[in-house]
């Protein structure tokens, strides 16, 4: 599986943000939201972990109006903030959905499971800010993140025709035919409409 984005991205939804278990990280590693004076390491993260220098947190996150500083979540070793995710807003998957968003890591502390625990950090605010479900997108090529997110608890959630092979051919590639199984209603299901993207 190469890593050229297929249109439109993958989208996962979590159901619902119930019994989420507490963030628990190992020692010299915190999680705490963003402050004024974080851009750079933020850039720097999302840079690394997206191998593009295009996104700038000014442009791509304080100019959007779901930016609230409580929303990006940062974790850090020591002062230096090593892994991201954003609890967003995104209305077109509903007023009551979460959306995980630009979740990332540093490659020196990748393989300590911090971009499943930055994203739990997310799941947890959404269920403060009182949402109900979560949703995120992503690329058929990131195998790493998706097994995370679906360790997380999200499923697939095909929104055009070409993603039933699309999420099948993910599960075979992270080698689990089991998951076929486990969500072929929803792979031979209806797709879900969703404005813009479907």
């Amino acid at each position: 599986m190469g890593s050229e984005r297929t249109q439109p991205q993958l989208v996962m939804r979590r159901p619902h943000l119930r019994d989420l278990p507490l963030v628990q990280l190992a020692e010299g590693y915190t999680v705490r939201s963003f402050r004024d004076g974080d851009e750079a390491a933020w850039e720097h993260i999302i840079a690394e972990t997206f191998e593009t220098s295009l996104y700038r947190f000014d442009r791509a996150m304080r100019s959007d109006p779901a930016f609230a500083p409580e929303r990006v979540l940062l974790i850090t070793c020591g002062d230096e903030p090593v892994a991201t995710a954003s609890a967003w807003r995104a209305d077109r998957f509903g007023p009551n959905t979460g959306y995980l968003h630009m979740v990332g890591v540093l490659p020196g502390h990748q393989g300590k499971h911090l971009g499943a625990k930055v994203s739990l950090a997310a799941l947890r605010r959404f269920v403060e800010e009182g949402r109900i479900d979560a949703v995120l997108q992503t690329d058929d090529f990131r195998l790493p993140a998706i097994r995370t997110y679906l360790r997380l608890g999200f499923e697939p959630l095909p929104i055009h025709e070409n993603q039933r092979q699309r999420w099948r051919a993910v599960f075979d590639e992270i080698l689990r035919p089991d998951l076929v199984r486990q969500f072929q209603p929803t792979l031979d299901g209806p797709i879900a409409r969703v404005e813009g993207l479907s």
